[in-house]
């Protein structure tokens, strides 16, 4: 069975800290191996480990266990599968927190290129940390907090108590434009369910691809709408005079984060080798850029779905389900990305279906 590991990010004080504390001390039954970027922000061993010891890998009282990351990531992993095989240590997942500005892109990477960490393990998910209170101005002034945001796989807003209804609800609608793939959640890390966090299969080359229907809807060209139009509940519900401003421009510079997504759709087959020289391409022009990409695919050959993805130039598929007899067969393909241009990709997509 391949071990499934979740990579945690998210910004500066978003809780990151509180909820990996009470992973580690907390009698939930999980058996977790968190392991600590050393030169994290605040170091969780202060609290919870005993500093001077030599071994880098320490077993809690809980089950858990916690090892920091003295070489690559990739190294720690391996040791961490030895250790387990050997029956050495025994845990269930493996959780890797990056600290608060790091780009998870090469962290997700490993799991893909490295074909020894891929014979252990399994990237369960990506799960970004928002700060409620502080995610406006984190989001506009660093282009990492934005990227972080475009690779989750599952969204935790904290922190949102300090915050008004209305300020939340336009942090939750810039978010769903950068990334309509992420489910978001409100969480007070006191409370949360670990169930919430963990399992959530995000990653893994599954057979639906969730977006929300209103994105996929005709016609919802969700760069160019104003208040007027825009049938969010934020713009339309009156903000009785004193907040007249939210249907000014207060709701509306964000759309212009760089990060952002867009959605392939084609009823017709696409064509196999048309498509992997198009994606080639793109991959090698763009791939910096594409942060996350994951699709659906009716392909020309097979009865079954194809389900394709990646991370910046790496990409995977993988032959899903059977179409149903009597489900519609479609491509459907999610691209999150740093001002990536939507009309060379939409075009030369296009161009794939045969």
């Amino acid at each position: 069975m391949l071990i499934p590991a979740t990579v945690l990010t998210g910004f500066l004080g978003a809780g990151k800290t509180t909820l990996l504390k009470r992973v580690l001390s907390e009698d939930h039954g999980h058996k977790i191996a968190i392991i600590e970027n050393e030169f994290g922000e605040e170091n969780i061993d202060n609290d919870i480990l005993v500093s001077d010891t030599k071994e880098h890998i320490v077993q809690m009282s809980n089950g858990c266990v916690c090892c920091t990351i003295r070489e690559d990531l990739r190294t720690t992993l391996q040791e961490l599968a030895e250790k387990k095989r050997k029956g050495e240590l025994d845990f269930d997942r493996v959780v890797i927190e990056t600290t608060g500005l790091a780009d998870p892109g090469p962290v997700a990477q490993t799991f893909f290129m490295d074909d020894e960490i891929a014979e252990s393990f399994l990237l369960d998910s990506v799960l970004t940390l928002v700060d409620a209170k502080h995610a406006a101005q984190t989001l506009n002034d660093r282009q990492e907090a934005r990227r972080q945001v475009g690779f989750a796989d599952q969204i935790f807003i904290s922190k949102s108590e300090l915050i008004g209804a209305d300020e939340l609800d336009a942090l939750q609608h810039r978010l769903k434009h950068m990334n309509p793939r992420a489910p978001q959640h409100i969480v007070h890390f006191g409370e949360i369910g670990l169930d919430k966090v963990f399992d959530l299969r995000g990653f893994n080359l599954n057979t639906t691809l969730e977006i929300d229907p209103d994105f996929l809807s005709e016609g919802h060209d969700h760069h160019h709408h104003d208040g007027e139009h825009c049938d969010h509940p934020s713009h339309a519900h009156d903000h009785h005079g004193d907040h007249d401003h939210a249907h000014g421009h207060g709701h509306h510079h964000h759309h212009d984060d760089d990060v952002k997504s867009f959605v392939f759709k084609a009823d017709r087959p696409l064509d196999p080798a048309k498509l992997e020289d198009f994606l080639g391409a793109i991959v090698n022009i763009y791939g910096p850029r594409m942060l996350r990409y994951k699709g659906v695919l009716h392909m020309k050959g097979t009865e079954r779905k194809v389900i394709f993805q990646g991370v910046h130039q790496l990409m995977g598929s993988d032959l899903g389900q059977p179409w149903d007899k009597n489900e519609k067969r479609m491509s459907k393909m999610v691209f999150i990305g740093i001002d990536l241009p939507k009309d060379i990709f939409m075009q030369g997509l296009q161009q794939c279906v045969s």
